[in-house]
């Protein structure tokens, strides 16, 4: 049976997105410790898949996933998505008085998502980081610390044996986590043209919408109106673009590379042609993976 890598422990939201979109007995679960170390996972062929998350509705990009996908290896690919629905749950080890709670234990990626109930009930706590919202739950219900608390799963607190003080703290109710699926790229031309095996997702069609994603960047990011010219050979072709974000290469201040989502196949002619286009005015334009949409 294949494996898929995600972020452990047991309890954390990618655990849920993981069942929540994968066909039931199809994959045996790997818990990875880290981000990193579950798409290291992947390029070390040590699970066949990663299910990792890229995006939130509210927070905005996982930018260790995005940094991991761009970086000069080029070895992993985009093969599927999935939302989730997410809801943060305040937990401790035992009943305790939000007054009394002087630190909050958290996934990073978490306190963007509640912040208001951060600052109006809670603006005493400080916030410490842990490696996931399920980690989180479990250190506060082993350790047992007085005034320590998580945001985390309801099904953690079920799995470490805490308790739930307040259900539904992020600031909306229609949160969502983008997750994505990952496997190793195959550059031999002889591999990258032979079948290979999609990942076990539920919700796979042969008639879904496609998705594009792509990195690139080049010199020509110092000249005026350079991006404008990379992005209108997307609008010439009709194509919709529904995410583009900057980040930092990694290097000099000032420079940056571009992440692009946009609607269609890899194969369909205009994206094959916009992307050739693309590449003659970018130092690196990589495809991250051309994928079914999930909606």
């Amino acid at each position: 049976m294949p494996k898929v890598g995600y972020l452990g422990p047991a309890g954390t939201f990618s655990e849920e997105a993981l069942y929540a979109s994968a066909a039931p007995g199809s994959f045996e679960p790997v818990a990875l410790a880290t981000i990193y170390e579950t798409v290291l996972a992947v390029r070390h062929g040590d699970v066949r898949w990663a299910l990792v998350p890229i995006e939130n509705s509210l927070d905005g990009s996982v930018t260790v996933t995005l940094d991991l996908l761009a970086d000069e290896h080029g070895d992993l690919e985009i093969v599927g998505e999935t939302p989730l629905a997410v809801r943060h749950s305040l937990i401790a080890a035992h009943e305790i008085e939000l007054a009394a709670i002087d630190t909050v234990i958290t996934h990073p990626q978490v306190p963007g998502q509640c912040t208001r109930f951060l600052r109006s009930e809670l603006a005493h706590a400080r916030i410490q980081a842990a490696s996931s919202t399920a980690e989180a739950v479990r250190l506060v219900a082993t350790a047992r610390v007085p005034g320590h608390a998580a945001l985390g799963t309801r099904l953690a607190a079920q799995i470490y044996g805490a308790t739930v003080l307040r259900e539904g703290v992020q600031d909306r109710d229609d949160n969502v986590t983008r997750f994505v699926w990952l496997a190793r790229a195959e550059h031999d031309l002889a591999a990258a043209t032979a079948p290979r095996p999609r990942p076990p997702l539920r919700t796979a069609s042969a008639s879904a919408r496609w998705k594009t994603s792509l990195v690139f960047w080049g010199p020509g990011a110092d000249s005026p109106g350079w991006l404008v010219r990379c992005l209108d050979e997307f609008a010439q072709r009709s194509i919709n673009l529904t995410k583009i974000e900057s980040r930092p290469r990694r290097g000099a201040l000032g420079h940056y590379r571009f992440f692009v989502d946009l609607q269609g196949a890899l194969a369909e002619p205009a994206v094959t042609e916009a992307l050739q286009r693309l590449r003659a005015l970018c130092e690196q334009a990589r495809v991250l993976g051309s994928y079914p949409a999930a909606r």
